[in-house]
């Protein structure tokens, strides 16, 4: 078979074992020939591709980021996108497309899947761990390492300074991130997207901290953090081209707002882009391998509008329209029952 491959969205580490994985056992296999397209779905409807073999993706399991480049956005935001994208699949001859990416990447696969028939599979990444209908996302255990290595570096200076660290991380709906690594990093209080928070509440936490000799603390907040209505200032929404709000900030605001209520030192620490930057761990080489190898299975039984799945320990496929227009959001259980027993 003649098999395509693309990375959507953003970049994370694992794409690079995922997409030797695809190539690795089509090749070895399945006597396929692969194809990655360049740059996403811009590489697809422009024709911008790259033979691939065993050979080409030598050293690339233990590398970041993504070979073939990477892009947001889709086919349905051009005149002609869909037509160009069901043109390349005539005249390039192709069997199949594999697409690795996130909720935007994965939905368009099954609107091209399921208005025009396409033999797509896809395989679910993102450092959020947001795609609904798999237990783990390949890139997720790699970004809450970082965030915790950076979380035990702050706890010596904030000690040093008597100061309150507030660390923001990446989950723009979700907090599976600052959940995860807030409960490795043994932060003072974890604020996520899926439960507003309380100003006052926060800084009542850390007056209480200090009450008993504990003069530095670690606050963990995701990106998309808001507070609770009438609490304090809600920040103004600014949207990107692809209708996004564009994040980040919300670690300053309320830092301020913790030194104007309690006169604590306060300070900011914005992770950003290193979350997903860089070797992927050695858990997200596995996982993004067994996804690669499971999605050119699925190719081959013809498995058209499905992702592959973690469930439980086993690899399996799901409709790629359960995904859709969904996010998953943190376990509360996770969160109320274990988090919070160590907040304060």
């Amino acid at each position: 078979m003649r098999v395509g491959i693309l990375t959507g969205g953003g970049d994370c580490p694992g794409l690079n074992a995922a997409i030797r994985a695809v190539v690795r056992k089509g090749e070895m296999v399945y006597s396929d020939q692969l194809i990655g397209f360049h740059d996403a779905w811009d590489g697809v409807r422009e024709r911008r591709f790259t033979e691939l073999n065993v050979s080409s993706l030598r050293g690339m399991l233990p590398k970041g980021g993504t070979m073939l480049g990477t892009r947001r956005g889709s086919p349905y935001d051009h005149p002609d996108g869909v037509q160009q994208v069901v043109d390349t699949f005539n005249e390039m001859r192709l069997d199949a497309l594999v697409v690795i990416g996130g909720n935007g990447s994965l939905s368009v696969a099954c609107k091209l899947h399921d208005d025009r028939q396409l033999p797509i599979v896809g395989v679910p990444k993102t450092i959020d761990n947001d795609v609904v209908g798999t237990d783990l996302t390949f890139g997720f255990n790699t970004a809450v390492q970082i965030a915790t290595d950076a979380i035990d570096r702050l706890h010596t200076t904030a000690e040093s300074h008597d100061r309150v660290m507030v660390v923001e991380v990446m989950g723009r709906h979700s907090g599976w991130i600052a959940t995860h690594a807030g409960i490795a990093g043994g932060a003072t209080a974890i604020l996520i997207p899926e439960q507003p928070f309380d100003i006052d509440a926060v800084c009542a936490l850390l007056r209480r901290r200090h009450e008993r000799g504990r003069y530095a603390s670690i606050v963990v907040v995701a990106e998309g953090a808001e507070p609770a209505e009438g609490t304090m200032h809600r920040r103004d929404k600014v949207y990107d081209q692809f209708g996004h709000v564009r994040l980040g900030g919300v670690a300053e605001t309320i830092a301020n707002a913790i030194e104007e209520r309690t006169g604590f030192e306060s300070r900011t620490v914005l992770l950003g882009h290193i979350q997903r930057g860089g070797t992927p761990s050695a858990f997200d080489r596995v996982l993004s391998t067994r996804y690669g190898v499971a999605a050119i299975d699925a190719v081959h039984v013809g498995a058209w509008g499905h992702m592959v799945a973690l469930r439980g320990d086993e690899v399996l496929t799901a409709p790629l329209s359960e995904t859709v227009g969904l996010s998953k959001p943190v376990d509360m259980h996770l969160y109320n029952e274990v988090a919070a027993v160590f907040f304060g």
